[in-house]
């Protein structure tokens, strides 16, 4: 019975993890984690550089990317430094992934790193064609990533040698999303491709007519992500389709933040410094929030609260239902970055190099 009890409880805190960008294999966003009502900094970290990648958190610990060329492991309650590896290249936007002991994050070097989660050593190692700012998703026993060079690679999470690789038509910028087998990309070709884990062959292609830059949000039988043509697009997976499409009616700007899904809304920020909440169904506007410069910052969801960043230099809390305001963090420094969520706390990083958490 203690060992049942043991695993509930190992597998109730792993639940509580955001181990890679956007939380999960899907890219939602969203998290069952609750998060203090009232929120404060518990501590910050000064990296030395510029942070674009985003948090993952997974067992207690902060793993991050810097433009000083590291990735970083920090405690999650005290923000003390774990340990540090060095990579090959800057760490731009790709995001790290913790999975089986080991975190992997790619460079703008062209380098996947493998290392071990425990004592920052290096496993293995991967060489792209060309830089990676696409974050790395585990799907069963591979590792996926896209580079620069075009292709999105299928990496053997133990070895690091290249399962299998896919062509595509561009940059593939985006962080894939993998659901039931099938791993999505939205294009700088522009086109949103369905790529099957298993053998790498391509299930489907649909041509959204336009440049992505946004990784893909995943839900049921449906996709979500904005455009470089002041788009949202809600894919419909079955019919193989767009569904929808989303445009504000006054102002036309890029989408770069990817979206998160809760519930029956997606939401995500705009270049025409607004978060935008829509109809999961109909593409809809239910609310909008306006910041002071563009958003970049992914949103994170959890307890009925969205979370973001502004280029800004604020940090952005606000009411999932309603959009109104609920609190607010003058960091001084643009935040691209998205918030990680995970044991009552909230990490993010500034353009100015600082690790924030923030906690009851």
């Amino acid at each position: 019975m203690r060992l049942l009890a043991f695993l509930l409880c190992s597998l109730a805190a792993s639940a509580q993890d955001w181990p890679q960008f956007r939380g999960n294999p899907r890219l939602t966003g969203v998290t069952t984690a609750t998060v203090p009502k009232t929120l404060k900094v518990v501590w910050t970290w000064e990296a030395g550089d510029a942070i674009e990648s985003s948090a993952a958190v997974a067992g207690g610990a902060v793993y991050i990317g810097t433009h000083k060329s590291e990735l970083v492991s920090l405690d999650l309650a005290t923000g003390k430094v774990r340990w540090t590896y060095k990579t090959d290249g800057e760490i731009g936007e790709s995001s790290a992934a913790v999975s089986d002991g080991l975190v992997f994050i790619g460079d703008l070097n062209g380098i996947v790193h493998g290392v071990n989660a425990a004592d920052g050593k290096g496993v293995w190692k991967f060489k792209a064609g060309s830089e990676i700012k696409s974050s790395p998703v585990v799907s069963g026993a591979k590792v996926l990533i896209g580079s620069y060079d075009e292709n999105l690679y299928a990496i053997d999470i133990k070895t690091g040698k290249q399962s299998w690789a896919f062509r595509t038509q561009g940059p593939v910028h985006c962080t894939p999303g993998v659901m039931n087998g099938v791993t999505y990309v939205s294009g700088c070709d522009e086109n949103f491709r369905a790529i099957r884990v298993a053998d790498g062959e391509q299930a489907y292609l649909i041509d959204s007519g336009t440049y992505i830059g946004a990784s893909p949000a995943l839900s049921d039988n449906f996709a979500y992500f904005g455009t470089y043509d002041n788009r949202v697009l809600g894919v419909n997976l079955v019919q193989k389709k767009i569904a929808w499409s989303y445009e504000h009616p006054q102002r036309k700007f890029p989408y770069y933040s990817s979206a998160a899904i809760a519930g029956d809304k997606v939401i995500l920020g705009g270049r025409d410094k607004m978060l935008h909440c829509l109809d999961a169904k109909t593409g809809k506007e239910v609310w909008s929030f306006m910041t002071k410069a563009r958003i970049e910052s992914s949103p994170a969801v959890a307890d009925s609260r969205v979370f973001f960043g502004s280029n800004d230099g604020r940090f952005y809390v606000v009411d999932l239902n309603t959009g109104k305001a609920l609190w607010e963090f003058e960091a001084g420094a643009p935040i691209s970055a998205s918030p990680a969520i995970s044991g009552g706390r909230i990490v993010v990083g500034t353009q100015d190099g600082k690790l924030y958490c923030f906690g009851g």
